[in-house]
């Protein structure tokens, strides 16, 4: 994969994100018998093809990694994470070992402009080890 910089929200920066994590996942040692599933999504979001909205759907069935670039309207995960695409744009700019970016997602979660329901800790320590590389590579 390229490390070329990608317009944040785009089905190609969508895509980056979905193989990163792909391959930060088929890194971990992920129980044969795991099935997760995380889907994110803007809440004010353009519509995609197929009837989707700028998202991704990840899922992990049978400890193998696959992911979808679009959510539906309403679709749910296990971990489901609705997010402002303007509150997205400042978190895909700010490193997690920035000060700003834990206090950007904090003031997210308050004000509803980012809601998580279930428990992202749950797909594994190896989640949290996309967030700077998606950085890295968003324009």
């Amino acid at each position: 994969m390229t490390d070329a910089k990608l317009r944040q929200g785009t089905p190609a920066w969508f895509e980056m994100v979905g193989r990163l994590m792909r391959e930060a996942a088929l890194q971990a040692p992920l129980s044969p018998d795991l099935n997760l599933s995380l889907v994110e999504r803007y809440t004010d979001g353009a519509e995609m093809p197929g009837g989707l909205v700028q998202g991704l759907r990840f899922d992990i069935r049978n400890g193998k990694p696959t992911f979808r670039v679009g959510a539906r309207h309403g679709e749910r995960g296990d971990v489901t994470i609705e997010i402002t695409a303007a509150a997205a744009r400042t978190l895909n700019r700010l490193r997690s070992d920035d000060l700003e970016f834990q206090a950007a997602r904090d003031g997210f979660l308050k004000s509803g402009e980012m809601r998580v329901d279930g428990d992202p800790a749950a797909m594994g320590s190896w989640l949290e080890t996309v967030h700077d590389p998606i950085v890295d590579r968003t324009l």
